[in-house]
């Protein structure tokens, strides 16, 4: 996971950032997630590669300025595509979920896996992280941060006004 959500990014990275200093100018956009912002349970790996991204993007921005070179982050939320239907696979294979003391947590998010017909109540679809995309490499003075869906919004809101246990108590809800 952090081979694809990190690792990759970065070695791209390094090879651009030569040529845009080189040019003068460029845009380097990351993808994020809600879940680079906030943590949930059950999901500790994806969300450790998210932070990482959140925290490499933001040193990026900081190093590169003057530049001319703008470092962004797109965070999405829940955007339909496969992803359920990849953890699907990657959970079977990894998570003991019959010898494991969250086994009716793992039940209940098996049964999301396997009962999702419809999309959730947030969800859109991919062409609203496009529109966002676009928005981040026209604009003349691109924001740092491009959030997606009402839940990023939400939880990019709570986690700078909620107390810390406050937050985790919301998102143990969720």
């Amino acid at each position: 996971m952090f081979e694809v959500n990190l690792f990759g990014y970065h070695d791209l990275t390094c090879r651009v950032i030569p040529l845009m200093r080189a040019q003068g100018h460029g845009r380097i956009v990351n993808c994020s997630s809600v879940l680079g912002l906030v943590g949930m349970r059950l999901r500790g790996a994806y969300v450790a590669t998210k932070f990482a991204m959140e925290g490499l993007t933001d040193c990026l921005r900081i190093e590169l300025q003057g530049s001319g070179i703008h470092t962004i982050l797109i965070e999405p939320g829940p955007i339909t595509s496969k992803f359920r239907d990849n953890a699907a696979r990657q959970f079977d294979r990894w998570i003991d979920e019959h010898n494991s003391v969250h086994t009716a947590a793992y039940r209940t998010l098996r049964q999301r896996f396997e009962g999702k017909t419809a999309p959730d109540r947030f969800e859109l679809p991919a062409s609203a992280v496009t529109a966002k995309l676009i928005v981040a490499l026209e604009s003349p003075r691109p924001k740092a941060r491009y959030y997606v869906t009402t839940p990023t919004y939400l939880m990019g809101a709570a986690k700078r006004i909620l107390p810390t246990g406050a937050l985790d108590w919301l998102l143990a809800k969720s």
